[in-house]
């Protein structure tokens, strides 16, 4: 799985100025991406109350790749972003399929999430890895068959990998983070989340870092 950085908008200052407008009054960075002590109180200020409105004017798109199960869940998340993702409808490249480096057990308190690790029998893992390669097989055998790529890709699980350009606020994907890197989510999701978060923080160091701390 992996989290690119496409392109971005805004600063902290950005975030500044949004809220500054309110009072027909701006403000200049210090020194080269420096903020004023008044500027950060002001950000952190607007964290801890819940005016998040300032933050929207920042905005960054990524291009991720993962599992088509981590791609629907994290989908769920609609308000201030926006998806594209490849399109096996037009493209027949090779399936490239998922397979964790651990496998979780289910919990027993709960329906949902994981706990602990499971040891696979080699047998398990054999058969995996060839449901894997017969149903790649399969997907190339009705595409020279001559049906339609719409159709040949619903035999592919939901363990193959896809592809999509993610653009949202900051405030938006402060939104995903909060959730996605909860105790309790997916660690596939939490992954992603946790990269996200981790080029935020590099883009709006003083912004993200008072919507964290609100987490």
């Amino acid at each position: 799985m992996s989290v690119s950085l496409i392109d971005q908008m805004g600063t902290d200052l950005t975030v500044v100025n949004a809220a500054r407008v309110s009072f027909a009054k701006s403000s200049d960075w210090v020194s080269e991406n420096k903020l004023k002590n008044s500027d950060v109180s002001l950000i952190q200020y607007l964290a801890k109350h819940g005016h998040w409105t300032p933050f929207s004017h920042c905005t960054a798109t990524f291009r991720i790749k993962a599992p088509i199960f981590v791609a629907r869940q994290l989908f769920k998340h609609k308000v201030g972003l926006t998806e594209n993702e490849i399109s096996r409808r037009y493209v027949e490249t090779e399936p490239e399929f998922y397979v964790p480096e651990t496998w979780r057990g289910k919990p027993d308190n709960k329906k949902q999430g994981s706990s602990g690790i499971i040891t696979c029998t080699p047998k398990l893992i054999h058969n995996l890895e060839k449901s894997y390669a017969t149903l790649k097989d399969l997907y190339f055998q009705m595409l020279e068959q001559g049906i339609a790529p719409e159709q040949a890709r619903m035999i592919l699980p939901q363990a193959m990998y896809t592809e999509w350009y993610w653009t949202g606020s900051m405030v938006a994907f402060s939104r995903v983070c909060k959730l996605r890197m909860s105790e309790d989510a997916q660690r596939e999701s939490n992954d992603i989340a946790n990269e996200i978060s981790r080029k935020c923080k590099v883009l709006w160091p003083v912004s993200w870092t008072a919507l964290e701390i609100q987490w």
